[in-house]
């Protein structure tokens, strides 16, 4: 069963270019699915029937696994048995007529603007390491770019006389507008951190680490964390906190959904909508604080 399984990781990886987490996540997903087949006895992937997966559903939701993870393992056993018929593998999906759980999806957590000044203000600007921090998150906020999308931006793909970064994110090119304190910050940190930071091994990458290589996910995550502490801030952080605070305040001072469409760089503008939902959240909020007969 392992071997269809890598055939099938390999061909996430080399032929629809996913991200590493997406293929780890496929991967998490797919040994814990086979792990359940073998308690069953299973050992073949053609002899998988629709009621054990309805079975596996179950036990997930015994182990007291969330609805979301549920969805996601389900997503992930589809996405497979999908390949699975397109290579002629197997000649019929057990998933064909399996629903998931419904999953409430919930509005996105946003910084105040407040919060996001005293965040950006938190990294030290005297040292290399934070006029770096200092530019990425900047850049954020100004751009509602994501992580991955920031760091993977090379020197050659930054425009700072014209005010924009170009970057690739899963093989589409996008070009990010900045405003004018990201601009500066990005250029303070261009002319004074990165030569610092920059080891000279010709790296290409415009945000390094200590050791001169691209910045990973996960070192600005672990940087993310520590500078809303030192800036105390409540809300809860993700890394894509300051992409929804910027899609929010957009939206709060008079942009268009379909501008912020564009930004965001969103297919469909049922997801821009959920902002919206935000916004109108928030008035409601401002409207029984405020009005009198409220």
């Amino acid at each position: 069963m392992e071997a269809w399984l890598q055939q099938f990781i390999a061909y996430l990886e080399l032929e629809k270019g996913l991200a590493k987490n997406s293929i780890d996540s496929y991967r998490r997903d797919l040994f814990t699915y086979i792990d359940f087949l073998r308690t069953m006895h299973i050992t073949h992937w053609e002899n998988v029937k629709e009621e054990h997966l309805k079975t596996f559903l179950l036990h997930l939701k015994e182990k007291g696994r969330a609805p979301a993870t549920i969805s996601r393992q389900l997503a992930s056993v589809r996405s497979f048995y999908s390949y699975l018929m397109k290579e002629h593998l197997v000649d019929r999906d057990p998933t064909i007529h399996l629903e998931g759980p419904k999953v409430e999806k919930k509005p996105p957590r946003v910084l105040s603007v407040e919060e996001v000044e005293l965040l950006l203000n938190s990294p030290d600007q005297t040292d290399p390491s934070g006029l770096r921090d200092k530019a990425m998150l900047e850049l954020l906020y100004a751009s509602g770019a994501k992580v991955s999308e920031m760091l993977s931006i090379n020197m050659d793909e930054v425009n700072l006389s014209l005010g924009y970064v170009k970057c690739t994110n899963k093989n589409r090119e996008r070009v990010i507008p900045l405003g004018k304190y990201a601009i500066r910050t990005i250029d303070h940190y261009m002319k004074n951190g990165r030569p610092v930071l920059d080891k000279g091994e010709n790296e290409l990458a415009l945000f390094l680490n200590h050791h001169g290589k691209r910045l990973s996910r996960q070192g600005f995550w672990k940087l993310m964390k520590k500078y809303a502490e030192k800036a105390k801030v409540s809300t809860d952080i993700t890394p894509h906190t300051l992409r929804h605070s910027f899609a929010t305040h957009l939206l709060e001072n008079g942009a268009d959904l379909r501008s912020v469409q564009e930004m965001l760089g969103h297919a469909d503008i049922s997801t821009t909508q959920m902002y919206a939902h935000v916004t109108r959240t928030k008035l409601r909020e401002v409207y029984s604080k405020s009005h009198p007969r409220a």
